[in-house]
């Protein structure tokens, strides 16, 4: 019996997801979690195999849980669930130390043969985010300027770019105004830009929004 633990701040995800596993008798949901601070608790509770993550849930963002998941339970295999398609931030949460990358729209789809694989000890990654991959492999080599950026101001940039005010950011990671105006200003010291308008210009130019990206 696979053992699973969901965390992802929306229930109706949560439900879905229970509805996709439950589809396979070797899987359990062994517990789930709504925000950042509940997922580390249900990491060190519960035993379990897999933890199917999103990663922009409240408290704080998910490729930082991941390396602090795996200090509390090296065993447990990570297989990132979010609506993120860039390959950037699956690059982020590969190295950060997850198992598997999958975006939400590919879910019920493939779901199970994610779980699946990584629960044997693989690595998965969708079908679509490997040709993403494969086109990043003509980019050019040397760093981007959001390719310097931590895991977190990345995060920050994208919301920037999505449209979203200090106020709504600070209130989605649970940090003060004063926090993510820090990062703000961190995010156009190292990519070297006079503005907020040019990061947004910089970031829909190199892809880092998708149309869907005022769901975060």
């Amino acid at each position: 019996m696979i053992r699973i633990l969901i965390a992802d701040d929306h229930a109706l995800i949560r439900e879905g997801l229970r509805h996709i596993l439950k589809g396979s008798p070797e899987f359990e949901v062994a517990g789930e979690a709504a925000d950042a601070a509940s997922t580390i608790a249900l990491v060190r509770s519960t035993d379990a195999h897999i933890l199917i993550l999103d990663l922009s849930m409240p408290g704080r963002n998910g490729v930082e849980m991941i390396p602090q998941i795996k200090a509390t339970n090296s065993a447990l295999h990570i297989l990132v669930l979010t609506m993120h398609g860039e390959h950037q931030y699956a690059v982020r949460a590969f190295k950060a130390g997850a198992s598997g990358y999958l975006t939400k729209e590919s879910a019920s789809a493939e779901l199970v043969a994610a779980v699946t694989k990584v629960a044997a000890g693989g690595v998965y990654v969708s079908l679509a985010m490997a040709e993403r991959f494969a086109q990043s492999l003509n980019e050019p080599t040397d760093l981007l300027p959001h390719q310097r950026l931590s895991d977190r101001e990345f995060d920050v940039l994208k919301r920037i770019a999505a449209g979203q005010t200090i106020t709504e950011i600070a209130a989605e990671l649970c940090v003060s105004a004063k926090t993510v105006s820090t990062y703000k200003t961190r995010i156009l010291e190292k990519m070297q830009m006079p503005h907020e308008a040019a990061l947004v210009r910089y970031a829909m130019r190199h892809k880092l929004v998708s149309d869907e990206e005022d769901d975060i």
